[in-house]
């Protein structure tokens, strides 16, 4: 089991920044990709970002150039660097860790922009 601790999501203004982070604990051995997903009331979970463990990355169209995801493996922590934020950023926002026999989340937390 993996358990997962997220944290730095809040309110900010339209312009603003926040960074998420989120610590992996319990069976970290053989964590693959980490990665950012987020979900708005009636509408599917939709992948953010994407970080491989060599640190590749990969974003949604709609956050590239703004949002910045990063790794430290030694702490098995992965962050979402969110700049120029947007009402429509506005969601609950949750990591992942995938591993060979399955992914886990996070319990998510509350990102709000206000305009």
């Amino acid at each position: 089991q993996v358990q997962l601790v997220e944290s730095g999501g809040g309110l900010v203004q339209a312009g603003g920044s926040l960074r998420l982070s989120c610590a992996a604990s319990g069976s970290i051995f053989s964590i693959n990709a980490m990665s950012w997903y987020r979900q708005t009331p009636g509408k599917q979970r939709e992948l953010v970002a994407r970080i491989t463990p060599g640190g590749r990355t990969n974003y949604a169209d709609s956050v590239k150039g703004r949002f910045t995801i990063s790794r430290d493996n030694a702490k098995n922590t992965v962050y979402l660097q969110m700049n120029s934020l947007k009402p429509e950023d506005t969601a609950v926002y949750y990591c992942n860790v995938e591993k060979l026999r399955g992914d886990y989340w996070g319990q998510g937390t509350q990102v709000t922009v206000s305009s």
